[in-house]
């Protein structure tokens, strides 16, 4: 079946394994998927991912990171959604809580963190906010 929100889709897998308490996850692969993980695994908040086969489609495993036995991703939560599209500009991107969390956008510079994309002075479409 055809997935309609790819990355709403990843962030649900990833959210559901935490709950879960599962060591990693498996998820269809694609390149916003693999630009998304980047950014996540560049803040610190999976440990990494490897490709791995899913029948006949190609698959990511994603490996999970807790810190004491706490997920280290409290919240994560799709902003930008194929119903209402959000769009920033740099200096306009979100915080997430005071500059402890990150938001993940994406830019004609590929994905960035919100930090990335200030510093790089571009903006775009915001995709999620994780803390």
């Amino acid at each position: 079946m055809a997935v309609t929100d790819p990355v709403g889709d990843l962030l649900t897998r990833i959210r559901n394994g935490q709950r879960a308490k599962k060591d990693s996850v498996l998820s269809p692969a694609s390149k916003l998927r693999i630009r998304v993980l980047d950014v996540l695994q560049r803040e610190g908040y999976i440990r990494g991912y490897s490709d791995e086969e899913m029948g006949p489609a190609k698959g990511v495993r994603i490996e999970l990171k807790y810190f004491e036995g706490q997920p280290a991703i409290k919240h994560v939560a799709r902003v930008s959604k194929p119903g209402r599209r959000v769009y920033s500009g740099s200096q306009d991107l979100p915080r997430v809580m005071n500059g402890l969390g990150i938001t993940i956008v994406s830019t004609p510079r590929g994905v960035l963190s919100d930090a990335e994309a200030r510093e790089q002075n571009v903006g775009g479409e915001v995709l999620a906010e994780v803390f």
